[in-house]
């Protein structure tokens, strides 16, 4: 079981190199981020951009242009889609956001003629977070911190199945899942509670998978046993859960935003629901932040 995240790199090495390409990769967070992951033999690595700014970026950053296979396209929201015909063409194994806007990262992957969508009815992006919390003694899996606004019961189903998807990746073999809420309690006045009551009842009968799901829990009774002993809940996900289902993506963004500048915690993260894993970061994410985002979507990739 992978309890840090620098083990990442080990585990993702071990699967051997996939072929990452880069969305408009003109900046040096992107070109550095995905050469330090060539170095150490995680990924090979397609740049979409302005080639001319990017041998300048290498130069200026003392990378050496030549380990990346380099495709022109100095229009920003074109950038995108090349990169997506690209995986299309079987030229990629994950995608990667580079100096192009979100919406337009997005726009690229979810374009129902060229993008990276399965074309089923049940098509959903989702955001998969693995927190490294020095006051935690694990990992925590969590979602969703920045995509779905407010899921319904529908959409946490699959949210939860993609936070067993990727705990099991990080060789957890029966990931323990919180279901979050405001308390513990079963309130039918508050809807997270009954979605909570509800995921349970599909895992206790085989519908969920592979997993054990405990829900509704407060925040402290999930990753707290102390509290847990307090309020009196005996649980084997209790004070011990591996993933984090959040009800909101207030909740999951304040989470988020909370444990890494507040809790000095490292992340990786990805979107997940595509064909392949996407990873998307922004500037103000750490180069390790970057470089394990890239091993968690490695390590996702079939």
């Amino acid at each position: 079981m992978i309890t840090k995240l620098d083990q990442l790199i080990d585990l993702a090495k071990s699967k051997g190199k996939k072929r990452l390409v880069g969305a408009y990769a003109n900046d040096s967070h992107t070109i550095g981020a995905i050469s330090n992951a060539i170095d150490l033999g995680i990924v090979e690595g397609t740049l979409v951009g302005d080639i001319e700014t990017i041998k300048n970026v290498c130069a200026q950053e003392g990378i050496d242009v030549n380990k990346f296979e380099l495709v022109q396209e100095a229009d920003e929201a074109k950038a995108g889609a090349k990169a997506v015909a690209l995986i299309n063409e079987g030229k990629g194994d994950l995608l990667m956001k580079g100096l192009l806007s979100t919406d337009k990262y997005m726009r690229a992957i979810l374009n129902k003629e060229k993008g990276l969508m399965p074309g089923t009815k049940n098509d959903m992006l989702t955001h998969m977070a693995v927190f490294e919390v020095p006051a935690y003694h694990k990992l925590l899996v969590c979602s969703d911190v920045a995509i779905i606004p407010a899921p319904d019961l529908k959409q946490k189903t699959a949210m939860l199945n993609y936070l067993v998807k990727t705990a099991k990746s990080l060789e957890i073999e029966k990931p323990k899942v919180a279901v979050v809420c405001p308390t513990e309690q079963m309130l039918t006045g508050i809807q997270s509670c009954v979605d909570a009551a509800m995921l349970c009842m599909q895992n206790k009968r085989g519908q969920i998978k592979g997993c054990e799901v405990e829900g509704p829990l407060s925040l402290d009774i999930a990753i707290n046993k102390e509290a847990a002993e307090t309020k009196k809940l005996v649980s084997p996900v209790a004070g011990d859960a591996d993933c984090l289902l959040f009800p909101n993506l207030e909740t999951g963004n304040v989470f988020y935003k909370t444990a890494t500048k507040f809790a000095g915690a490292e992340l990786a993260c990805m979107v997940v629901g595509a064909r392949i894993p996407c990873i998307l970061t922004s500037r103000g994410d750490t180069a390790k932040t970057k470089l394990y985002s890239i091993a968690l979507a490695s390590l996702q990739c079939k």
